[in-house]
């Protein structure tokens, strides 16, 4: 028999959030908790957003780290992507001012744990986000970027960057993320032979 999992509001959810030491996604009325990054992850994430940073500092462009938790409006998921950017004014939730419902890019560093979430459901319900126009997967293993753009038919259009020579074009933001940056000094976590 199995015993059924607690189904929680977006209200009681982000009441928990607000008093919360550790970061919950709300995933179709679930509270799950995040695991902790490794520090691949973090320093791939970090590259991310500080080299988008550099690329957009002129713009109407905000370059958001992982604490900044993005709501779905149609389908209720709450989560914390690696890195979001937000262009001209940013929206946030009615229910919590510190939500963001209007991402133009959101990337993600796939871990073992979420790649199929990330790649699945989760990707699943960040289309249905209108303002979203490019989805980014990048890998720890390997130099590797998927990035997926939305096209005016609605469509996802997938690309793939590979190699340090590569550089992943960003048309919703008139930029270009060279994937060198992405992984800049990770050989410094890497075990000496």
């Amino acid at each position: 028999m199995h015993k059924a999992v607690p189904r929680v509001t977006a209200d009681e959810y982000l009441a928990r959030e607000r008093v919360s030491d550790t970061k919950h996604e709300l995933v179709n009325g679930v509270v799950v908790a995040m695991a902790g990054a490794s520090p691949r992850h973090v320093a791939i994430a970090g590259n991310v957003t500080g080299a988008l940073r550099d690329l957009l500092r002129a713009g109407p462009c905000l370059v958001l780290p992982v604490d900044l938790r993005v709501a779905v409006e149609a389908t209720g998921l709450y989560t914390y992507p690696d890195v979001t950017v937000v262009c001209d004014r940013p929206r946030f939730d009615p229910k919590d001012e510190n939500t963001l419902t209007n991402p133009l890019v959101i990337v993600e560093v796939l871990s073992d744990s979420t790649e199929a979430y990330d790649r699945g459901a989760k990707f699943a319900h960040y289309q249905s986000v209108p303002s979203l126009a490019e989805y980014l997967l990048v890998a720890q293993a390997e130099r590797r970027v998927e990035h997926f753009r939305r096209l005016e038919s609605g469509q996802w259009l997938l690309t793939v960057y590979q190699g340090d020579d590569a550089t992943v074009t960003l048309p919703a933001l008139s930029a270009e993320l060279p994937l060198r940056e992405i992984y800049m000094k990770l050989d410094l976590l890497e075990e000496p032979a």
